[in-house]
C-alpha cells in the first residue's frame, strides 16, 4: 500500500510480529523495553535512548490507545526480565497524517517521511481529544497495515 494515498478517516488493519526483547525498568505507569527495531540516530537533535515505554495500567485509556503490546502483559513484567513486543492484529482509524520533507528527526533511524496518527476503531472519543498512537513510515519494525 502506498502511504501517500491514505486519508484521515481511513480504517486500517494493523499488525506487527512479536519480537523478543528485554525489560529495562518498570514504573506504576509504564514498562520501558529495549526497542528491538529502529536504531539511535547519532546525527539527531533528539536524544532517544533506544527504549520504548508501554503503558502498564490495565484498561487505562493509554493502554487502549497504544498499538504495541507486550507478551506477557506489561503489569506482570519486572525490570531485567524478558518479553516480546508487537501489535496484535486490530482495526484502527487514521485521525491525522504528517508528511515530512526532509524526513522527521525523531531520534531513530530511519527517519520517517510519514507519520500516521491512529486510534482503535471502537475507541469512544466524542470530543476528539485522543492523542492516539503513531505508525512511522518507513519503519524497521515489521508493521503491516492495509485498508480495511
Amino acid at each position: 500500500m502506498n502511504d501517500e494515498t491514505l486519508r484521515v478517516g481511513d480504517t486500517l488493519r494493523v499488525s506487527c510480529a512479536f519480537t523478543p526483547t528485554r525489560v529495562v525498568k518498570v514504573s506504576d505507569w509504564d514498562v520501558s523495553i529495549v526497542w528491538p527495531w529502529e536504531q539511535v540516530d547519532p546525527a539527531s537533535e533528539v536524544r532517544w535512548d533506544g527504549q520504548y515505554a508501554i503503558p502498564r495500567r490495565q484498561g487505562s485509556s493509554e493502554s487502549r490507545l497504544s498499538l504495541f503490546q507486550t507478551d506477557p502483559a506489561p503489569w506482570t513484567l519486572s525490570a531485567g526480565g524478558s518479553c516480546s513486543v508487537g501489535i496484535p492484529e486490530q482495526l484502527v482509524r487514521v485521525i491525522d497524517i504528517g508528511h515530512f520533507d526532509p524526513p522527521q528527526d525523531v531520534g531513530w533511524l530511519p527517519r520517517p517521511h510519514t507519520m500516521l496518527l491512529v486510534i482503535p476503531v471502537d475507541y469512544e472519543d466524542p470530543e476528539g481529544l485522543a492523542e492516539g498512537d503513531t505508525i512511522s513510515v518507513p519503519s524497521v519494525a515489521p508493521i503491516r497495515f492495509e485498508l480495511a
